[in-house]
């Protein structure tokens, strides 16, 4: 996307243009969908490969792996193990605890942008739901996003009660995951019918607004080191919402917060919403170079 000249926006580029960014010297670089699309693609590679040739580097799958010895284990499904079984075996521990210091260090909700691997397909139905909005073929619609928290409680009430993993019977992620590493069964056909969902009824249903997953993930985002941080280089020209599927979590871009923070003498805040899933599309965007990555532990290192 050439974005200084154009103003181009992943909404209204082609796909494939967007996984590159142009410099304003007209250089062509990698943009940060195409990098989270390299990085899921190799991790599933890896997952694949030590299935197959037994390369023990990364075993297991999404919902249960390890990493050169390293227990990992998604943070839902133990969950949903303790409150099914009111028991949590020794290696969940160590995995669930081993997931949590590395999403608190790189961002809780970045697990959906840059791990799993039903985003990708996601991003592809939102290109296709936005194309059919535009030409008035479907309507676009958007619910309250806070719905997410009751889903998760749900599913696990339901789990209590059953003393069954239940959500894992159709958990898109899960279900995708195994698809690529041990071959395809006929649960795929609900990651369809998710993905229809969201191509002809609502632009990233299942994330934005079902995914028990990514909200466990959010709840560890709060704390977590890395940020986008925004500048006031900012125009306010509101095109990191038109991107982002969270947009709630771009408020702080608004022009009508510049007198609040003129005030204060506050050049810089970060993005601190819960939702964020850190995955770079703003960033990809924006014409001003006001969004960009930021550890906040960097000081300390």
């Amino acid at each position: 996307m050439d974005k200084y000249n154009n103003k181009e926006t992943v909404r209204y580029s082609s796909f494939f243009s967007t996984f590159f960014d142009i410099t304003k010297e007209g250089k062509k670089f990698l943009s940060y969908r195409s990098k989270r699309w390299i990085l899921i693609i190799g991790i599933h590679l890896f997952f694949f490969l030590s299935f197959y040739i037994d390369l023990q580097l990364l075993e297991g799958s999404l919902s249960g792996s390890r990493f050169l010895g390293f227990h990992m284990i998604d943070p839902f499904i133990s969950i949903q193990m303790f409150v099914a079984t009111y028991h949590v075996p020794i290696n969940m521990i160590i995995g669930i605890t081993t997931i949590i210091i590395v999403y608190l260090l790189v961002g809780g909700r970045s697990y959906c942008a840059w791990v799993c691997p039903y985003g990708l397909l996601s991003e592809i139905g939102e290109k296709w739901h936005n194309t059919l909005v535009s030409k008035n073929i479907i309507k676009n619609r958007k619910f309250d996003e806070r719905v997410r928290h009751i889903f998760w409680f749900i599913f696990l009430l339901l789990s209590f009660s059953s003393g069954y993993l239940v959500f894992e019977t159709f958990n898109v992620v899960s279900i995708l995951s195994r698809a690529i590493i041990y071959g395809w069964s006929v649960a795929i056909i609900w990651v369809v019918v998710v993905f229809l969902m969201e191509v002809f009824f609502s632009r990233r249903a299942w994330c934005k607004y079902i995914c028990p997953v990514g909200t466990t993930y959010s709840y560890i985002s709060k704390g977590s080191a890395l940020k986008i941080q925004w500048n006031d280089n900012c125009d306010h020209c509101m095109v990191c919402h038109d991107v982002c599927f969270e947009s709630h979590v771009l408020e702080l871009t608004k022009a009508k917060y510049d007198t609040q923070r003129e005030k204060n003498g506050i050049k810089t805040q970060y993005v601190t919403g819960i939702d964020c899933s850190l995955c770079g599309r703003c960033i990809d965007v924006c014409h001003e170079d006001a969004l960009k990555f930021d550890f906040r532990l960097k000081g300390l290192i």
